[in-house]
């Protein structure tokens, strides 16, 4: 058996591997085209060999015979490459993709803030309701007159009675009788006549009773004023034995500011 009729040999060859078939894509016209434009445009794009770029390159599966590495340097050189375009040109048969940021940016004015919370004040109702019923307890106030410190004169007629029957009796200096009188004389006696004892001169008589007021004052009560006295009859008027050459008679009263005196 001669030795051509042996096994064949395969003749010497590049390895061949995936990244082959893309390198015979990109050294055609339409690859080289593609990688200028992403060069000068700064764009990056992810291409993928579709079948028809594949099928245009090496049949990898079947080995099929050597192919060419793309050749960089000559797409420099190339004068259909070296076009400058404000278009991107990609093949018809590439696949790209690229991916976007939202702003987060929104119109609306942010929610006005919530209204301040409500106090509500306290109420006092049940105070004020105790504070009306301890009032409504009150005894009314009375509107009578308040009752006089001073004592009664139950014999204040009669003494203006007996007082009136000597209206006329002479003036006498000390006198204390029918026979003539001097003012504390007149009304020692005629006191005495209703059963009630005074001391015998004016200053004494002005602490023989009880001080009344002007409305207080009733009939049969004494007027002093200094150095004098005489008995009050009533509406301002009374009976005294005034000074020499006068006789006694009644007539309204004549001092300022006068003082009445009850004697019980």
């Amino acid at each position: 058996m001669s030795r051509s009729s042996l096994a064949r040999h395969r003749a010497d060859s590049r390895a061949v591997n995936p990244l082959t078939g893309i390198g015979s894509a990109l050294t055609g016209p339409a690859g080289r085209r593609a990688v200028v434009a992403a060069a000068s445009s700064g764009i990056v794009l992810t291409l993928t060999a579709s079948a028809s770029v594949a099928a245009g390159g090496v049949d990898v599966a079947a080995n099929r015979g050597p192919a060419p590495m793309a050749n960089l340097t000559a797409i420099t050189n190339d004068d259909d490459v070296i076009e400058t375009s404000p278009s991107v040109t990609v093949a018809a048969d590439a696949e790209w993709s690229f991916s976007t940021v939202a702003a987060d940016v929104s119109s609306e004015p942010p929610p006005p803030p919530p209204p301040p919370p409500v106090v509500q004040r306290p109420t006092y109702t049940q105070a004020a309701a105790a504070r009306t019923q301890t009032r409504t307890e009150l005894p009314a106030a009375s509107s009578a007159p308040a009752a006089s410190s001073a004592p009664a004169n139950p014999s204040g007629s009669l003494i203006v009675d007996i007082a009136r029957r000597y209206v006329g009796t002479p003036y006498v200096h000390g006198g204390a009788s029918p026979a003539g009188f001097d003012c504390s004389g007149f009304t020692m006696y005629v006191f005495a006549q209703a059963g009630i004892s005074l001391p015998r001169t004016s200053s004494a008589q002005r602490y023989a009773g009880t001080v009344v007021s002007a409305s207080e004052a009733r009939p049969g009560d004494l007027v002093w004023a200094p150095g004098h006295v005489g008995i009050y009859t009533g509406n301002g008027n009374h009976i005294a034995a005034r000074q020499p050459g006068t006789a006694l008679y009644e007539s309204p009263i004549y001092m300022s500011n006068p003082v009445f005196i009850r004697v019980g």
